[in-house]
């Protein structure tokens, strides 16, 4: 039994634990192993807590595009209505100018017909003046023709004028 292998190696882990427990490796071992569980904890409790911020900003960000959201919806409809307010006052001023035209025109038209209805008159009544005249001047004769002639003009002149 002392020449096999297995006792002589039974015999040097025996020596080997007598060692290490005289020289109290064991406790360098268990406190290495306490280090070791007080490190994973603080590292899962500041995993926890960055988590937690994670979280927090998550929902920060989400108010916040919400937010965002509802701020870009109000300033299209406020931008729509803006539009549909322009383009009602547009149609507005457009109808406006388009009436004042037309009856810009209107009277311009109305203007023009009065001048040229003046302009035939005129012309109707410088026409009779000169017919009268030169029917007058070839059948009436002496000085009583002028007279009645230039009487007749007159009349004649106040009458169509």
């Amino acid at each position: 039994m002392l020449l096999q292998a297995e006792t002589w190696v039974a015999v040097a882990f025996l020596l080997l634990m007598g060692v290490f427990g005289y020289f109290g490796v064991h406790r360098a071992l268990l406190k290495a192993l306490d280090n070791r569980r007080d490190r994973i904890r603080k590292e899962l409790d500041d995993a926890r807590r960055l988590k937690e911020e994670a979280v927090a900003l998550v929902a920060e960000y989400r108010a916040r595009r919400d937010s965002a959201e509802r701020e870009a919806q109000e300033i299209v409809a406020s931008a729509t209505a803006e539009a549909e307010r322009i383009a009602v006052e547009a149609k507005a001023k457009m109808e406006d100018f388009v009436a004042r035209r037309t009856k810009s025109a209107e009277s311009k038209i109305a203007q023009a017909e009065m001048q040229a209805l003046a302009d035939v008159r005129a012309a109707a009544a410088e026409a009779a003046v000169t017919a009268a005249s030169s029917v007058l001047s070839q059948t009436v004769k002496g000085n009583v023709a002028d007279g009645l002639l230039d009487k007749s003009i007159k009349d004649v002149r106040e009458k169509l004028n």
